[in-house]
């Protein structure tokens, strides 16, 4: 009998309550701090939730195909937790697989797993959902008006699909729950709502989904919604009232102000959790302080979509990226930064155009003045240094470090009225200052599709360790 079903079984025959869920990691791949995942495993858990992935990251990864932490400590966290999984045979849910979710960053996780099962001789069932989405599909919604833009996107263009050098669809709770239903012990999914990591199996056991849907958008952010907030592990015991949350950390208290804080992390709106078949409502969520480090929460009410959605994600290409770092403690050259950096701007591009025409974007993020955004006014009075990031976008790598050189060159040694030198207006941090970043993707797919068949276009698939 798999973990599921005896999960289950235990759950149906003896009526058993509350459930206990541990988030070991809130992404995978950065470090599992040990102390606090072990005391989690002495609290008997009944599951195991890892998120591996966001997009908070930004596109490149996507764009890529390449995970954002490195293999070694990817393979180093997944190794914890299946060795914890396996070890008090529970399930363990792994959501949004190799940081973006496409194919590349599926296979270089079940890589990973598979290498792992071998060397500690762990044996297990394992069920994983591929989340990415073909473009086919995508270009009948379009057609069929059934694509609609998030926030400030534009309306999806066809071109914009084959443009995407991978395209995702952000799986949810179904998913996982279709995955379980195999028997499997261990779940690996593609691109997929946090959410769904950890309120899959407490939908399987008939908990109400409006609560388990809150605990899972807290939980799979492990103690960061704690004070102070941290990545240790954090229990959740689930009830059919509401949930009870503890750090397994010490050092980290979950406090009412705390929780609620997080309920509304990554949120556009406080009051609901948006998810593909429906949103966790929480006008009415209430957060009680239990003691010191624990709060309960309840109150939260799931009102199911009257159309199901999947959200797309998709990466294009825009270039290739170089870039200069360099800092100046002259007062008279950041007083006037912003004409200066644009004079050295005409004098590189009449350098490295003489004879093509200009293929590249050169920009300058001057930290300390307006690098972070930009501020209505200029500070006043002005730093006494100043950061400034020269960034190129070219066709080719070898374009973008030409221009970032130049760049460096001219700017190094601009004259402007004032100055007291001859030269030298910047300082380098290092040589040489010119780092070749690579490819450079945007988002360029950012929507919802409304889909009839998640089944469908996302089957399971299983392998036996």
């Amino acid at each position: 009998m798999s973990a599921i079903q005896r999960l289950i079984e235990d759950f149906e025959k003896n009526g058993r309550r509350p459930l206990r869920v541990l988030g070991a990691s809130g992404q995978l791949g950065y470090g599992i701090p040990t102390p606090a995942l072990e005391e989690g495993l002495t609290r008997k858990p009944d599951m195991i939730g890892c998120d591996m992935g966001s997009i908070d990251i930004g596109p490149n990864y996507l764009g890529a195909g390449k995970m954002a932490p490195t293999r070694v400590g990817a393979k180093r966290d997944l190794r914890k937790v299946l060795r914890a999984a396996r070890q008090l045979d529970i399930p363990l849910i792994i959501g949004s697989a190799g940081s973006a979710g496409a194919k590349p960053h599926l296979d270089q996780t079940l890589e990973m797993i598979r290498e792992i099962a071998a060397e500690d001789d762990l044996h297990f069932k394992l069920a994983y959902v591929p989340s990415d989405v073909p473009r086919e599909v995508v270009r009948r919604e379009i057609k069929a008006g059934r694509v609609m833009p998030m926030d400030s996107m534009p309306e999806l263009t066809e071109e914009e699909v084959d443009a995407s050098s991978q395209l995702v669809g952000q799986v949810g709770l179904e998913a996982f729950r279709r995955a379980l239903e195999t028997g499997a012990d261990v779940v690996v999914t593609g691109r997929a709502c946090d959410t769904g990591i950890f309120a899959s199996i407490p939908a399987m056991l008939g908990f109400p989904l409006g609560i388990a849907t809150h605990m899972a958008k807290i939980v799979e952010c492990a103690s960061l919604c704690c004070t102070p907030g941290g990545r240790d592990t954090i229990l959740a015991e689930l009830d059919d009232e509401g949930f009870n949350l503890e750090s397994m950390s010490p050092k980290r208290a979950a406090t009412p102000a705390s929780v609620a804080a997080h309920s509304l992390y990554e949120q556009a709106d406080p009051y609901d959790i948006r998810e593909p078949a429906g949103r966790c409502d929480l006008r009415n969520a209430h957060y009680e302080a239990l003691d010191a480090r624990r709060t309960r929460v309840t109150g939260a009410v799931w009102q199911p979509a009257d159309r199901i959605t999947l959200k797309l994600e998709g990466a294009r290409l825009v270039g290739y990226r170089a870039l200069l770092l360099s800092a100046t403690a002259d007062p008279r050259f950041i007083a006037r930064h912003a004409a200066l950096l644009e004079e050295v701007k005409t004098v590189v591009r009449d350098l490295v155009c003489e004879d093509t025409a200009q293929d590249y974007d050169l920009f300058f993020r001057v930290y300390g003045v307006d690098g972070v955004r930009h501020w209505p006014t200029p500070p006043n009075p002005m730093p006494r240094e100043a950061f400034i990031m020269g960034e190129c976008l070219a066709p080719t790598p070898e374009r973008a470090e030409e221009v970032v050189r130049t760049t460096k060159q001219y700017l190094l040694h601009h004259g402007f009225e004032g100055r007291l030198s001859t030269a030298g207006n910047l300082a380098f941090p290092f040589t040489p200052p010119e780092v070749v970043t690579g490819a450079a993707y945007r988002f360029n797919v950012f929507h919802l599709m409304q889909v009839d068949d998640m089944a469908a276009m996302f089957p399971v698939f299983t392998e036996t360790f």
